[in-house]
C-alpha cells in the first residue's frame, strides 16, 4: 500500500549535469537570439529585442546558479571555441 520513494543515486551530480545541459542550451537560444536582433532590420523589432532579453535573463540566471553550486563542465562551449 504505502511504498517508498526510490533515492536518486548521486543526486548532486545528476543535477548538476542537468544544471549544465540547461546552461548550454540557454547559451545557444540566446547566440541564436542576438544573430536574429542583428540580421533582421524591420521597423517592428520590439518583440525580437524582447525575446533576446528574455533569453539572456534565463542563461544569467542559470550561469548565477551553477557558480553559486560551484558546478563546473568538463566540456567546452562552442561559442569559446568559434571566436
Amino acid at each position: 500500500m504505502f511504498k517508498r520513494r526510490q533515492k536518486i543515486k548521486h543526486p548532486k551530480a545528476t543535477y548538476d549535469q542537468q544544471l549544465l545541459t540547461l546552461l548550454n542550451a540557454a547559451k545557444v537560444d540566446w547566440d541564436r537570439a542576438k544573430q536574429n536582433e542583428k540580421a533582421i532590420y524591420d521597423n517592428n523589432t520590439s518583440e525580437l529585442v524582447t525575446q533576446t532579453v528574455l533569453a539572456r535573463a534565463k542563461y544569467l540566471y542559470l550561469y548565477r546558479e551553477a557558480r553559486r553550486r560551484q558546478v563546473h563542465g568538463n566540456q567546452i562551449q562552442r561559442s569559446v571555441i568559434d571566436k
